[in-house]
């Protein structure tokens, strides 16, 4: 057994060999990774085409995208959960990574927004004044500036969807299962010490995110004054 000043790494280790735990995180990882793409690209495409919307039309819309975030997970959980049954779907990895993209597309949309909004109005008119054609004005000219909505939608439907256990739960199958679905069955049984070395891992990974991002802001913040 490997000590370091009395650590011990014994859970690390059974952690690894433990076929059960990784799959989960495998599973947790993947989806999440994959909906935050796809609900990305869905939602920031949605947002430019509602922000383009009449008034009417623009409210409807956005009293449409608040649904899914004002009602209970659990209200959205059965209702995906009865549309995929409808349409035939087996329930397995491809049921809970549609129901994470649906999930996900709301909070996208919401954060990139505000970007749109404040954007000059005449902005993309002046680059196709210029000769851009619309795709190029999108590239190079709308995206740039929504760049931090855009980013923002992505980490919060990433950890939308990793924290998620309703939707998660209710549109899974059999031999697909994420860390909040292996959490809770464990719950029953006590949960085992290799989840504690999985969460410190997790969360020593997120800190030292958090801490190169904010030491790269510090020197950008730096280098504009």
């Amino acid at each position: 057994m490997a000590h370091w000043n009395g650590f011990t790494f014994k859970w690390y280790q059974r952690l690894i060999h433990d076929e059960k735990i990784m799959s989960a995180l495998y599973y947790t990882i993947i989806v999440a990774l994959i909906s935050s793409i796809v609900a990305t690209i869905v939602g920031t495409i949605s947002a430019i085409g509602i922000q383009k919307m009449r008034t009417r039309g623009r409210k409807i819309m956005l009293n449409v995208n608040y649904l899914p975030m004002l009602n209970p997970d659990i209200v959205t959980a059965v209702a995906l959960m009865s549309l995929f049954a409808f349409l035939n779907i087996e329930f397995g990895f491809t049921t809970m990574l549609l129901a994470h993209i649906m999930f996900s597309i709301p909070y996208v949309i919401l954060s990139v927004l505000p970007k749109i909004k404040s954007m000059p109005q005449n902005m993309e008119e002046a680059a196709m004044d210029l000769g851009a054609t619309p795709m190029y004005a999108l590239r190079k000219v709308i995206l740039p500036q929504i760049k931090p909505g855009i980013i923002s939608g992505f980490l919060i439907a990433f950890t939308m969807s990793i924290d998620d256990f309703i939707i998660s739960f209710f549109n899974t199958g059999n031999g697909v299962s994420n860390l909040s679905i292996e959490i809770y069955g464990m719950a029953r049984r006590g949960i085992k010490p290799e989840i504690n070395a999985l969460s410190t891992i997790m969360f020593t990974v997120v800190l030292i995110l958090l801490l190169i991002s904010n030491k790269k802001q510090s020197i950008v913040a730096g280098s504009d004054k």
